[in-house]
């Protein structure tokens, strides 16, 4: 384990850029991931407690693990850390995929994103080259098309990159950061966070991987690890169903969390579960660095939903299938998409939909207030039109649900704060 942390500062407000080294004895107390970017926070803010979330004075903080860049399965992730301006508390939000072991690669450990740009901008990072970048031409692109411009832009696809789409520059409350297209710093809105700095993305050039000191040791710890892992059943079935292999479980106790939390059971629930997805739409499993489980989905169901995307979670075959009353796969495929393409937390934003069928069920909302769109529960195919007006914040119910629940039920009144299902104001 190194001694010391490597941290990067940006000032977007003055393009300033500079590093510092974390001494030994507060590294070994907050040794990265969530710790480090919480220590962070606290030492930026300070007892600036009144501090908008979405403020030049919140810090966006990115950090990695000691062990980041090991190749040891289910090691790789990268946390980032801000106030959130869904909860009002502290936030942090985790990610796996390869930009974590790229940060590590580069040489730091938690990279600090202060103040506001100008201008759109994008940070790259070749190890001590740190530049600061014009994103204006990328400014309201989709996240895959986003990825694309960085690419062409830079010249090379050697890089990794967290992006944030139409949501997050739209400051919506639920809006994630997105890495690859289908993985999400998806909790406590730090999109929004993203989003009200200019910042559209954080790129790094890809590295060769960090090595262990110990490296015999290291051998000895991975070995034989795949015949393990494969004689273990729940590996197993998160290798072949990924997470959606719980949602059949929970639905056989009757704890499925169905219409807005009213019941726990969905009929049809095995028409969203692990087995039928993969069964039937599923074309690809992907993995992140160092992983030999290889649980990320890959679906593909034309004029719904392509492969770049990849594929819902448990999460969102919940909050877009059992929580809405829909057992219908295609249409959450399609609502997974364009979360990851618009940059919206799934787990809110399906959750957030959830709660308005339920006001509109009980007469709360009328199809005046949802722009004559019905959402009753099990409409599935209301999510094409719904999602992307939460994202661009569109007057009517798109702007009123990219509040969240909790918010948009203040705002409505009528009982519907009754029908939230939120902790500190998060779904």
């Amino acid at each position: 384990m190194k001694k010391s942390a490597s941290i990067l500062y940006v000032d977007l407000s003055v393009k300033s850029v500079s590093t510092e080294t974390l001494s030994a004895d507060i590294y070994r107390k907050y040794p990265g991931g969530s710790a480090l970017g919480m220590y962070l926070l606290f030492k930026e803010m300070g007892s600036k407690t009144g501090v908008d979330p979405l403020s030049p004075e919140n810090p966006l903080i990115f950090s990695v693990s000691p062990l980041t860049g090991i190749p040891i399965s289910g090691q790789s992730r990268m946390n980032v850390t801000a106030k959130s301006p869904l909860t009002g508390t502290a936030g942090d939000s985790q990610v796996g995929g390869y930009i974590p072991a790229h940060i590590k690669g580069n040489g730091y450990d938690a990279i600090v994103i202060k103040g506001k740009s100008d201008t759109p901008a994008y940070l790259f990072i070749d190890k001590e080259t740190v530049e600061i970048k014009d994103a204006s031409p990328m400014w309201g692109m989709v996240t895959g098309d986003a990825e694309d411009f960085l690419i062409k832009d830079l010249g090379t696809d050697k890089i990794e990159s967290s992006i944030i789409g139409p949501a997050g520059e739209n400051q919506v409350l639920f809006s994630s950061i997105m890495h690859q297209r289908s993985r999400a710093n998806g909790r406590n809105g730090l999109g929004a966070v993203m989003g009200s700095k200019n910042f559209k993305a954080l790129v790094v050039k890809k590295q060769p991987p960090a090595r262990p000191e110990d490296q015999q040791g290291m051998k000895t710890l991975t070995l034989d690890v795949k015949e393990r892992m494969g004689a273990n059943e729940s590996i197993v079935d998160l290798s072949l169903n990924g997470s959606a292999g719980c949602l059949m479980p929970l639905a056989d106790e009757g704890f499925l969390a169905s219409y807005n939390w009213n019941s726990g059971v969905l009929e049809g629930a095995d028409k969203i579960s692990g087995d039928t997805m993969r069964e039937t739409v599923l074309v690809g499993r992907e993995t992140c660095f160092g992983c030999a489980i290889r649980c990320k989905r890959v679906v593909d169901i034309p004029g719904k939903a392509e492969p770049k995307y990849g594929g819902p979670e448990y999460e969102t075959l919940a909050t877009f299938g059992s929580y809405c009353g829909s057992n219908n796969l295609a249409d959450v495929c399609q609502a997974n998409q364009l979360c990851n393409m618009y940059g919206l937390d799934t787990i809110s934003c399906g959750a957030t939909i959830a709660w308005a069928m339920d006001c509109y069920e009980k007469g709360i909302l009328t199809k005046e207030d949802t722009d004559g769109l019905e959402l009753s529960f099990g409409n599935s195919s209301v999510y094409a039109e719904l999602v992307p007006k939460i994202a661009r914040r569109e007057k009517g119910i798109g702007a009123l649900l990219s509040l969240g629940s909790k918010r948009a039920a203040q705002l409505i009144g009528k009982g519907a704060e009754e029908l939230v299902v939120t902790s500190k104001g998060q779904e």
